[in-house]
């Protein structure tokens, strides 16, 4: 468990439609949900949760499929781990906590599900942050031999017949502790209680599972969702931060704020010294950039 990294955040299961999401909550203040990715829990935001709880009232969580939250079952289409259905959970969330509106900040899986809501529910997003990320329409088109080298996981992953399930279930905490490693140039070293926290839920078979689908959506049926979006001419009307790892792939192969401003309204975005685990390899100037957006207004 993560009490030891976020000790004075309150833990709590929300119940939405159905599907039981792990959730942490600390400070006063205007609200933003902190979304991770992959193969992270709620505890990535370990550094900057509790500096940014000062100032606001911070609601951590698990997407579904991931960490203590619930792992449905699919379907053929992937459905239930469409961004789409991830993005309506934790907007229910919120709504169960009490916040009809609020920021909410991305990284990785979590930024994707962060640009989703904020395309589904404009009126609920106040501020998007989204962390080492372009949208996934725009990688999916844009994808050449230096993106399936270095971002082969996204095809792994999306690979059928239970193929990536079972290699992985060989030695999850070998593919953690590798995948994670690799994505890692200088900043902060990994903290190895949180690294257990990854290891731990990642063990479970059914998380290895979701993960996957969370990938073969991304494949599929959210092309299909971002596709009409782009037909309708539908963008991200809130304000939108891109921070990104100067060090890492999204940092070296993308203009990273034109290529946002082909999806979103108001965008910013600053590159930060580290490689693609922001909150965790650079926590001091994520959290600087994060409080200036929030607080801007």
């Amino acid at each position: 468990m993560s009490e030891q990294l976020l000790g004075d955040f309150d833990r709590r299961t929300v119940h939405v439609e159905g599907v039981g999401i792990n959730v942490r909550t600390a400070g006063d203040g205007p609200p933003v949900l902190l979304l991770h990715g992959y193969p992270q829990t709620h505890t990535i935001w370990h550094h900057v949760a509790p500096a940014l709880a000062a100032t606001h009232r911070v609601v951590l969580a698990d997407l579904r499929g991931y960490g203590d939250s619930d792992k449905p079952g699919s379907d053929a289409e992937h459905t239930p781990y469409s961004k789409r259905a991830m993005a309506r959970d934790q907007l229910l969330v919120m709504r169960e906590l009490g916040f009809d509106r609020f920021a909410v900040v991305g990284h990785d899986r979590g930024g994707r599900v962060a640009h989703r809501m904020a395309l589904d529910h404009p009126r609920a997003v106040s501020a998007l942050a989204v962390l080492d990320i372009v949208p996934t329409r725009y990688v999916f088109q844009h994808a050449d031999k230096d993106f399936g080298l270095g971002y082969f996981h996204w095809f792994f992953l999306a690979a059928e017949h239970g193929i990536p399930e079972h290699l992985i279930g060989q030695d999850p905490a070998f593919w953690i502790r590798t995948r994670m490693g690799a994505r890692h140039r200088g900043g902060t070293p990994f903290d190895e209680a949180a690294q257990a926290e990854y290891i731990r839920c990642f063990s479970d078979p059914a998380a290895i599972h979701a993960s996957c689908e969370d990938y073969r959506a991304a494949a599929s049926i959210d092309l299909v969702h971002d596709d009409a979006d782009a037909a309708a001419g539908r963008r991200v009307t809130a304000p939108l931060l891109a921070l990104w790892g100067a060090h890492g792939f999204v940092g070296r192969h993308y203009d990273v704020p034109e290529v946002w401003r082909g999806y979103a309204d108001d965008v910013r975005g600053h590159a930060l010294p580290c490689d693609h685990y922001l909150p965790e390899e650079a926590p001091d100037e994520t959290l600087r950039h994060l409080r200036a957006f929030l607080t801007l207004g």
